[in-house]
């Protein structure tokens, strides 16, 4: 079984490749789409036939495009990482700055929720896994810093807010135990984000008028 991802091209000119080639990557994302729902309810320890099912593929394509385990797991906390990552600049082109900081705030929690079922393998010592954590810090760090820029330069939120210690205090209320995706752990994260405006310039004008 060959390691990473097979090749799209065909050999040789093909009229038909492009068409294979998307075929290809819409297997490719409902293999992941599927690996994403079954790990957070199943645990990455989930039948690979149980995965391909529900993405409508064979095993035999499931296992052509990731060779292992760890290959499918790295391959859908990296597409979570980049949808969530891409949003903070969609958000920002068109909400007001500090309403964009806290509905990505919103989406990261999502994401949090999501890893919870990856945690596991995440946390193994593996050593396929030990650059998450790295990839992870370069794609939420600077996207979170921007937001928080933006909102401070707005006044929406109080200026000295370290992105990565905001980061890790939404993954430390996510990580509660008892506190689940729909239940206590959103409350507490709208709690935080009150906190943020504590101090804004914005606020405190709102509170004098």
């Amino acid at each position: 079984m060959s390691a990473g991802i097979e090749n799209d091209e065909s050999d040789g000119p093909d009229a038909g490749a492009p068409r294979v080639r998307a075929d290809a990557r819409r297997n490719e994302d409902a293999v992941l789409e599927a690996a994403k729902a079954i790990f957070s309810t199943s645990g990455v320890d989930a039948p690979a036939r149980e995965i391909a099912g529900r993405a409508g593929v064979g095993v035999g394509t499931l296992y052509r495009r990731f060779a292992t385990r760890a290959d499918l797991v790295i391959a859908v906390f990296k597409r979570e990482v980049d949808d969530c990552t891409a949003q903070a600049a969609v958000l920002a082109e068109s909400h007001p700055a500090g309403e964009a900081l806290a509905l990505w705030l919103r989406r990261y929690t999502k994401f949090i929720a999501t890893k919870r079922g990856l945690a596991q393998a995440l946390h193994s010592g593996d050593p396929a896994f030990q650059g998450l954590p790295d990839y992870f810090r370069q794609n939420f760090e600077p996207a979170l810093t921007g937001l928080l820029d933006a909102a401070v330069e707005a006044g929406a939120v109080r200026p000295g807010i370290e992105p990565y210690e905001l980061l890790r205090a939404i993954g430390n209320l996510a990580s509660v135990k008892g506190a689940e995706p729909d239940g206590e752990t959103p409350v507490m994260v709208e709690l935080l984000i009150d906190g943020l405006r504590f101090g804004a310039p914005k606020a405190g004008a709102a509170q004098k008028a």
